[in-house]
């Protein structure tokens, strides 16, 4: 049997990230086989840990992949756990787990709708998350008002928040939410924008930093991982291991080879993946990708759309796969 030291198993099993586990064992709240445990101490599989009346059966750290979840948000849901408000939050019709919980990858604001991850493997989630893993978060914004060439150039160069600079990677002007040609609006103008962090209402903030409103915003991308018009709001939709370990592989995590899914029996995938190169490769591909899936886009004419700024990682967004 594998052992790994208590506070990264349990943070692999979706309890909270290594650093607050480490708190909670310091405070003598977490208990190994009806024992108070000690910072450090080696887990096994079977054993069981007790937590604020939680009970979490270790499982072994080289018996399955992480699963993890493509979520379509609709707007008027929270992402938190649970909330005082009584308002719908993400995880209330989330698949049941046993021994585990699903942590979701970062947060949408109850305004935002679109993908959002969920995993039920701590530091997978944390990774995921983390600035260093340069992940891109690509963005469909209604805007209200047509952006100048110079508000694109502040976008792009970096506009000063109360919180720090920001900036987009990539700006492209489009006639639709996603891309596709369509009638625009002689007052309201679709854009899709990538950045590589997430901040708190960071999108909202960066178009009110050049004096424009946004009126919609949909996230369509995180890393590989790509929303289309088949993934209904409201709905979950399973990774399958080959996008999952190529999301992995972009966070900076590589799983043994020999690691089956973590999914049940009978479970059907059907959420899409796409190829895309690494950290540190080539540069941005034109080319279409396409991994395991049971919902795909279909073929798309190309856009109407203009491009401001380039993207220093060299992940495709949803634009470079209509080109």
């Amino acid at each position: 049997m594998s052992k790994e030291r208590i506070q990264k198993a349990l943070a692999r099993q979706g309890l909270g990230s290594r650093r607050a586990i480490e708190g909670w064992i310091k405070e003598g709240l977490i208990q190994l086989n009806g024992e108070v445990v000690e910072l450090g101490q080696q887990v096994e599989t079977g054993d069981v840990i007790m937590y604020s009346g939680r009970k979490i059966i270790i499982r072994d750290v080289q018996q399955t992949l992480p699963r993890v979840l493509m979520y379509h948000k609709p707007e008027g849901e929270v992402c938190t756990r649970s909330d005082p408000e009584g308002r719908a939050t993400i995880f209330d019709h989330a698949p049941g787990l046993k021994h585990s919980r699903w942590i979701a990858v970062g947060r949408l604001d109850i305004n935002t709708s679109g993908l959002i991850l969920l995993t039920d493997d701590g530091d997978l989630a944390n990774k995921l998350m983390h600035p260093s893993s340069q992940l891109q978060r690509e963005y469909a914004v209604r805007v209200m008002g047509k952006a100048s060439a110079e508000q694109l150039k502040k976008l792009t160069h970096g506009v000063e928040l109360e919180d720090g600079k920001a900036r987009f990677e990539d700006i492209v002007e489009t006639t639709n939410e996603d891309g596709s040609p369509g009638a625009s609006s002689s007052f309201n103008r679709w854009y899709h924008v990538v950045l590589m962090e997430g901040r708190n209402r960071e999108v909202r903030r960066m178009w009110e930093a050049v004096d424009l409103k946004v009126s919609r915003l949909i996230r369509v991308r995180y890393g590989s991982v790509l929303m289309t018009k088949s993934n209904r709001p409201g709905r979950f939709y399973e990774l399958d291991p080959k996008t999952i370990r190529e999301l992995a592989v972009l966070a900076g995590i590589e799983y043994d080879a020999s690691l089956k899914s973590g999914v049940p029996v009978k479970k059907v995938f059907r959420m899409q993946g796409r190829k895309q190169t690494t950290r540190g490769q080539g540069g941005r591909s034109r080319s279409n990708g396409g991994g395991n899936a049971r919902s795909g886009s279909g073929s798309a004419k190309k856009p109407s759309s203009k491009r401001t700024g380039t993207s220093s990682n060299r992940q495709k967004s949803s634009h470079d796969k209509r080109r």
